[in-house]
C-alpha cells in the first residue's frame, strides 16, 4: 500500500527553481513538499556547479526595462512571447532583491556588465568544475534551510513517476522511494526538475542522433520526468530542440580539467569552425551556444574543428575568465599547430583543398566586406570576425558540451502548464529549465538559466497561493 503525503503543492527537484517555488509558497502561508530524487546531502544538480551570474540575455539585470526587452528581442529573434519578454524585463531584478532577502550575497565579478550581479563567494579562477562552498552551492544551502524553518521539507531519494489527474485537474503524482511507491495530494504541483539534457533517450528524441557523442557540461540529473509526465497528461512542448551550452575541447569528454572550463567559444566567434570535409557548416558570429547547438546536428557531433591563427589566439583566445590561451594546452586540451593552412589539414586529417578553400574564402569575405554572402553566412552578432592570416595556424578538435535544455513544457505567464490549444491545465506549473518558450528558437536565443529559474518559481508560488486565496 502506498504511503500518502497531503501538502497544498509538492514541488518536484530541489534545484534552483524548485527551492525558489517551495520557499515562496511557504511564506504565502502554504504547506510546501519537495521531491529530489537524489538521496545526497549535497545532492548533484546545476544549481549546484552554476558560476551564479543572474542576467537577462547578457546583460545588466538591472537595466531599464525597455533596454533589457530590446536586447532579449534581439537575442531570441522573436521567440520568446512579448508577455514573458517584459516578464524579464521588468521582474528579473525581483529575483535579486528575493534572493538577497533570502540571505544571498552579490557581487561584481568583472568589467563586463553582465557580471555585475553574481553570487558569493564566486567560483575560483582555474579549468575542470569548482563548486564546492562555492555560488550555487551556497544557495541552496540557504535556500533548503530557509526552507525547513517555514516548516516545509525536502523528501530525498523520492523519484515522481506520473502525475494524478481528477476531473481534468492535477490533484498530487505518484513517486517511488527507496523502492516504495508513495501518493502525494496537493492542491498544486510544480515541476522543477531540471530539463532532460540527461536522458540520452530524450535527448535523442529532440536534439541529436547521437546523444552519446554530447559532453554532459552540467550535472547530467535532469531526466526529464517532469516533461514525460506532463506531456503523458497533454501539456504541450515547446522548443525542444534547443539547449543551452558551449563548444569544448573534444578532450573533456574524458578529461575533467577541460569541463565546464575552459570553452572554446571566443576561438569559434573569431575564426571558422568545419566539418569533417573541411566545410563551414554554420554561422560562427552567433555564438557558441548556436554553435554548440550546430555541432550536435552534425552526422558526427565529434568531427567539427575551431581554425585559427597566432592573432586570434593572442587577441579573443585570452578572453574570459578562464580562457583558451593558456588554458587549454595547459591542462592537456589538444591543439595542432602549423606554418600553413595545408599543414594545419594534413595534421587534423583534413582535405587539403577544401579546408584552404574554406580559409581563402572566409578571408576574401572579410576583406570585401562581404561575410553575408558567405554559404552559411557569417554575422557579427557575438563577436567581430578576424581574418586567419597569421602563421602559426590553429586547430582544435571540438565537441558540444550540453549544460540544460532550453525547450520543454510550454506555459503561461503564471507559469502553468498549457495544452496545445493554450489553455491552462488546472493545479499543474512548471518552473526553470523544465519550461520551454522562454529562450532558444531558431536563433538559440540565450536569456539566463538563473533568471528563468527565479522568476518561473516566483510567479508559479504566488500563482497558487492567489488561486488558494493566500495573501
Amino acid at each position: 500500500m502506498s504511503e500518502i503525503y497531503r501538502t497544498d503543492v509538492v514541488v518536484i527537484g530541489a534545484g534552483m527553481a524548485g527551492l525558489v517555488a517551495a520557499n515562496r509558497a511557504a511564506q504565502l502561508g502554504l504547506k510546501a513538499l519537495v521531491l529530489e530524487q537524489s538521496e545526497a546531502d549535497r545532492y548533484l544538480c546545476n544549481s549546484r556547479f552554476t558560476g551564479g551570474t543572474l542576467h537577462v540575455a547578457m546583460s545588466d539585470i538591472m537595466l531599464e526595462p525597455s533596454d533589457l526587452a530590446r536586447n532579449i528581442e534581439k537575442s531570441t529573434q522573436g521567440f520568446v512571447s512579448p508577455e514573458w519578454v517584459q516578464l524579464f524585463a521588468s521582474e528579473g531584478r525581483k529575483v535579486v532583491r528575493w534572493l538577497q532577502d533570502e540571505g544571498a550575497r552579490f557581487l561584481k565579478a568583472s568589467a563586463m556588465a553582465y557580471q555585475s550581479w553574481v553570487l558569493a563567494p564566486p567560483g575560483r579562477i582555474r579549468p575542470g568544475l569548482d563548486w564546492e562552498g562555492r555560488a550555487g552551492d551556497v544557495l541552496l544551502r540557504n535556500l533548503e534551510a530557509n526552507l525547513n524553518k517555514r516548516g516545509a521539507e525536502i523528501l530525498r531519494g523520492a523519484r515522481a513517476q506520473d502525475l494524478i489527474v481528477e476531473n481534468g485537474a492535477c490533484v498530487g503524482l505518484r513517486a517511488v522511494r527507496a523502492g516504495q511507491q508513495l501518493e502525494v495530494r496537493a492542491k498544486a504541483v510544480v515541476i522543477a526538475d531540471g530539463g532532460f539534457q540527461g536522458d540520452p533517450e530524450l535527448v535523442g528524441e529532440f536534439i541529436t542522433r547521437h546523444p552519446d557523442r554530447l559532453k554532459q557540461r552540467g550535472a547530467g540529473t535532469g531526466m526529464g520526468d517532469g516533461l514525460r509526465m506532463a506531456r503523458a497528461v497533454g501539456a504541450s512542448l515547446v522548443g525542444t530542440d534547443r539547449f543551452y551550452g558551449h563548444v569544448l575541447s573534444i578532450d573533456a569528454l574524458h578529461n575533467d580539467q577541460l569541463w565546464p572550463y575552459p570553452y572554446l567559444d571566443a576561438l569559434v566567434t573569431s575564426g571558422i569552425v568545419v566539418d569533417a570535409k573541411g566545410e563551414r557548416f554554420a554561422d560562427e558570429g552567433a555564438g557558441g551556444v548556436y554553435v554548440a547547438n550546430m555541432i550536435s546536428q552534425l552526422d558526427d557531433p565529434l568531427s567539427a574543428w575551431v581554425i585559427y591563427d597566432q592573432a586570434i589566439w593572442d587577441g579573443p583566445g585570452k578572453n574570459g575568465l578562464i580562457p583558451a590561451n593558456p588554458h587549454l594546452p595547459k591542462v592537456g586540451g589538444t591543439v595542432h599547430q602549423a606554418s600553413d593552412i595545408a599543414g594545419l589539414a594534413r595534421a587534423c586529417g583534413l582535405s587539403e583543398s577544401a579546408l584552404s578553400r574554406s580559409v581563402a574564402s572566409y578571408n576574401d569575405a572579410l576583406a570585401n566586406s562581404a561575410a553575408q554572402a558567405l554559404t552559411p553566412a557569417r554575422s557579427a552578432r557575438k563577436a567581430t570576425p578576424q581574418p586567419i592570416r597569421s602563421a602559426p595556424f590553429y586547430a582544435a578538435p571540438l565537441c558540444a558540451g550540453i549544460t540544460y535544455t532550453m525547450g520543454g513544457i510550454a506555459i503561461d505567464v503564471h507559469a502553468r502548464a498549457v495544452d496545445e490549444k493554450g489553455a491552462p491545465v488546472s493545479g499543474l506549473y512548471v518552473a526553470g529549465a523544465a519550461a520551454g518558450g522562454l529562450e532558444g528558437g531558431p536563433a538559440v536565443g540565450y536569456v539566463g538559466g538563473l533568471v528563468k529559474c527565479g522568476l518561473t518559481g516566483l510567479r508559479a508560488a504566488e500563482h497558487v497561493a492567489a488561486s488558494l486565496n493566500k495573501p
